[in-house]
């Protein structure tokens, strides 16, 4: 979809559909009154018939009206201006995008400039009204024998006055760009295990440096991982016929020498649990345990279409985790990367065990901050739901410029403790760490395992089980967070 800023008057605009927002009480903004003076009052007389008061998310669709070239005028309820959030600013453009795709028009423009969204100025509001139009635009039919039929919506027009359109110029390139993002991150979560495995993966991110000459893709495959004793990560990896690799990404956009951020994914194409085997009902859904690392690839996408001048490190964890006569079994002791033991309790814990060798690898780049992003514990889930991720860390600076960063893409994060009374929970009587910390603060737990190989570097970490994707029902699929978050936290490093 194509999304294109305009400075053009509102009724000489030629356009299948023209969208115009009317408040609860059935008032119209400056711009949608002159509309209305334009077409000599005719919007103003269907308003007062009560055919729409303006409640959030109300449409109301007429044809022909007098003095405007557009073919259709969209009305669409904006509610109280007191009460339009964010949460009510997705539910408005929503019922406008689902109004749009029953129609048969090419086009669509939006005259939305006098809308306040709480928290939101004019750019922000624009860039959310984007993303969601974008991502609304989503469809993952590649294994369907019989295709969708083709959506004829496919440019859309950003109205605005002269003095906006550099912000809202500014506002529709970042909100393409992490749509991009996010729709890559959706397709790898979307795909089946047999097509996205490990080597898969890493063939994303070089086809990505291919078209993208500031990106630079290698690849460390197991032979490299033992040489570099990645212990925890190939007790992981070695239950499966697909073998597993670190993905690095480098991206030099900022001056040459400079420090970069790194952002660290989760990338277990396929989670049976190992020996520990999962439930069978639902399992199909483990697929999804690679949406940490889709993320940071879909981020990248995102960072490289916009030229962020900033110097980018990703690494993506990829491996499978199967129950075979090779796989890793509970009681087993691994050394890591830091030369730390780890006592596997339960091998349905290893998406730290791939991460942890992963962060270790992350001190070589010398970064000022990690951030690793992960569909780690079921029981972030219970804690938060599929609204929130999870967010910990061992720097409270870091961790406010990531919850910030989700505020501002409304891709949200709550901060959960990581005090070392939690920390006891992990020992063990034969290594010097377990895998797990019993039933009660899952998440936390998990979190503190992990900062054990963080403390050379600022560090945060997501947990993204509950936000990733959604389960079941005709709904079901990858949702592309937290690619939001990560672009928004980007952006606000380079200012």
């Amino acid at each position: 979809m194509e999304f294109v800023v305009k400075t053009a008057k509102a009724p000489s605009l030629k356009t299948a559909t023209l969208v115009l927002p009317v408040a609860q009480d059935r008032s119209l903004g400056d711009y949608a009154r002159s509309v209305d003076q334009a077409s000599g009052g005719a919007i103003s007389a269907i308003l007062k018939r009560g055919d729409l008061d303006g409640k959030a998310a109300q449409t109301l669709l007429l044809h022909d009206i007098p003095g405007l070239k557009a073919e259709r005028l969209l009305l669409l309820g904006v509610g109280k201006a007191d009460e339009l959030d964010t949460r009510q600013w997705r539910k408005i453009v929503g019922a406008a995008a689902g109004v749009l795709k029953s129609l048969g028009g090419a086009d669509a423009a939006f005259a939305m400039q006098d809308v306040q969204v709480k928290n939101r100025d004019p750019r922000a509001a624009t860039r959310l009204l984007v993303e969601i139009l974008a991502d609304g635009d989503y469809q993952f039919d590649r294994f369907k024998s019989k295709k969708a039929d083709a959506r004829p919506l496919n440019k859309v027009v950003l109205l605005c006055d002269k003095a906006q359109q550099a912000e809202f110029e500014r506002a529709a390139a970042e909100a393409k760009a992490i749509a991009a993002g996010m729709a890559l991150a959706r397709d790898l979560g979307n795909l089946p295990p047999n097509h996205c495995h490990p080597t898969f993966m890493a063939e994303q991110a070089r086809q990505l440096a291919k078209s993208h000459k500031s990106l630079k893709v290698e690849v460390l495959d197991e032979k490299k991982l033992r040489e570099l004793g990645a212990g925890a990560f190939l007790a992981v990896s070695q239950g499966s016929e697909q073998p597993g690799c670190i993905v690095v990404m480098q991206y030099n956009g900022g001056k040459k020498g400079e420090q970069p951020y790194a952002l660290v994914g989760k990338g277990i194409t396929f989670d049976t649990g190992g020996i520990s085997l999962k439930p069978g009902l639902g399992m199909d859904e483990m697929k999804y345990d690679m949406c940490g690392a889709a993320s940071v690839l879909g981020t990248f996408r995102a960072v490289l279409e916009l030229q962020l001048p900033i110097n980018l490190v990703g690494l993506l964890a990829c491996a499978e985790n199967m129950p075979s006569g090779r796989a890793t079994r509970p009681g087993d002791i691994v050394t890591t990367m830091s030369g730390q033991t780890v006592e596997i309790l339960n091998t349905d814990a290893e998406g730290r065990l791939v991460l942890c060798d992963t962060l270790t690898y992350a001190e070589r780049f010398k970064p000022r901050a990690v951030i690793d992003v992960a569909t780690l514990t079921g029981a972030c889930i219970v804690a938060l739901g599929s609204n929130t991720s999870g967010l910990l860390g061992n720097d409270q600076v870091l961790v406010d410029q990531v919850l910030a960063a989700g505020e501002s893409a409304a891709d949200r994060a709550w901060q959960l403790p990581l005090f070392d009374e939690y920390q006891e929970q992990l020992d063990s009587p034969f290594a010097d760490i377990a895998n797990i910390g019993g039933p009660k603060a899952g998440t936390i737990t998990a979190g503190c395992f992990l900062s054990r190989f963080t403390k050379a570097y600022p560090w945060a970490h997501l947990d993204i089980a509950g936000t990733a994707w959604i389960s079941g029902g005709k709904e079901k699929g990858a949702t592309g967070r937290p690619v939001p978050l990560l672009t928004q936290y980007l952006l606000d490093r380079v200012g």
